[in-house]
């Protein structure tokens, strides 16, 4: 199952990466949002995808799941769901303001 979603992470980032080199700022902000899915993805991986109980004291249970890399994915997509509603309202006023989403047109160079 760790290879599964290894290659998965693999994939989402080869996605994530081709649509950051893309020209147009809606495929840039998609693009981070995947690469920030699949970090999230990799660290509950090597977090371990092991079942067990909740680490309380007091019981006699030996397998116990690490509840830190669950933790840090929970914070890593409220923070990336912030980010890309933000840079997605900026690009949505670029929009309004220039009357294109194209880079190489915001930066003034002639598109041939």
């Amino acid at each position: 199952m760790d290879t599964l979603i290894v290659i998965l992470v693999g994939i989402l980032v080869t996605i994530g990466t081709y649509l950051i080199l893309s020209r147009h700022l809606l495929r840039i902000v998609l693009g981070t949002s995947i690469i920030g899915h699949a970090v999230n993805l990799l660290i509950i991986t090597s977090g371990g995808l092991k079942t067990g109980a909740a680490p309380l004291l007091g019981e006699k249970i030996t397998d116990f799941t690490d509840a830190l890399p669950q933790a840090l994915v929970l914070t890593a997509i409220v923070i990336n769901f912030a980010v890309t509603a933000l840079v997605l309202v900026l690009c949505y006023r670029a929009y309004q303001g220039f009357g294109t989403d194209d880079l190489e047109q915001l930066r003034g160079e002639e598109h041939e």
